[in-house]
């Protein structure tokens, strides 16, 4: 199931955030470009964990969420060779700092990433072990957690 493919104004779907909202210091930006006759996220940024900091990442709000029996999240990606996350949020992850995560890996070459649900670990013992498809509000792209330069680049989101 595809939830997005970057092709119709992604830029009124999508938004940026930054740990700048909680007084870290990291610094980034989404652009949305055109390349051999297709559309993708460009998330650029440096990551700082000063000030208690450690993170950016673009969000979609799900217009609807998937249907249950969804077994995980798909990704076209490609980037600096560096691993990234995959933020879940749900009706459940009320407060800002819940959410469930799963890691990958990117490289300089287009490569599709498949990520079960089983496979996010939440962010609190207050959240469901394993979110739910048919609960999900929203999903995010994010570089987090250390000290480093970002750089992703996302042609298709959806859900297997």
């Amino acid at each position: 199931m595809m939830v997005e493919d970057f092709k119709v104004q992604p830029e009124t779907r999508w938004r940026f955030f930054a740990d700048t909202v909680m007084g870290g210091v990291s610094t980034g930006q989404v652009d949305f470009v055109q390349e051999d006759g297709q559309t993708h996220a460009h998330l650029t940024g440096r990551v700082s964990t000063e000030n208690n900091g450690g993170f950016i990442q673009i969000r979609l709000d799900l217009p609807d969420p998937p249907p249950e029996g969804t077994a995980g999240v798909r990704l076209i990606v490609r980037g600096n060779e560096q691993q990234y996350f995959v933020h879940l949020r749900t009706k459940g992850t009320l407060l800002p700092w819940q959410y469930y995560q799963a890691g990958f890996m990117v490289t300089r070459d287009w490569a599709e990433v498949r990520l079960p649900f089983d496979t996010f670990v939440r962010s609190g013992t207050l959240l469901r072990a394993v979110p739910r498809a048919g609960s999900l509000t929203s999903i995010g792209i994010v570089a987090y957690g250390r000290d480093h330069d970002a750089e992703i680049d996302v042609r298709e989101v959806g859900f297997y």
